[in-house]
């Protein structure tokens, strides 16, 4: 595996873990049952990306991504201060929303800088951002 390869994989195991920790912090306060499900359907994607990616890794025998205590407090936080005043429908899809379009601005900028990854890596990487797309689809229909 390229440092190439290795750096895409990377990015998407952060930005999957990322993904799943902003659901875990929102789902508490989701009272739509519909948003609530389609969430725990996204919760369950991201996770089988996020192993497919560290499986790719392990396998390799290559260092994996490492998250740190810090971002994690930040994304939580930055989630709960979003939701104090307002834990509307539309305003929970509305953060998912940026969410995903951030997760997507990040795969896109990483697979710029590491054109020379091999197909696999690349291929994994644009089924992540395809998913997130298609979050986005649906997620725009509770605003």
């Amino acid at each position: 595996m390229t440092s190439h390869e290795a750096a895409i994989y990377r990015e998407i195991q952060r930005n999957t873990d990322t993904a799943m920790k902003a659901i875990d912090t929102i789902s508490g306060k989701v009272y739509d049952d519909d948003l609530a499900l389609q969430i725990s359907r996204q919760s369950i994607r991201y996770s089988e990306l996020h192993n497919e990616a560290c499986r790719q890794l392990m396998n390799a025998k290559a260092e994996r991504y490492q998250g740190n205590a810090l971002s994690d407090a930040l994304l939580k936080t930055g989630i709960h201060y979003n939701t104090m005043l307002n834990t509307s429908t539309g305003h929970l899809a509305e953060l998912m929303i940026k969410e995903n379009n951030n997760g997507i601005l990040e795969m896109e900028k990483v697979l710029k800088h590491h054109e020379n990854a091999g197909r696999e890596s690349v291929a994994l990487a644009r089924q992540l951002i395809d998913f997130e797309q298609t979050n986005i689809a649906c997620l725009k229909e509770y605003l």
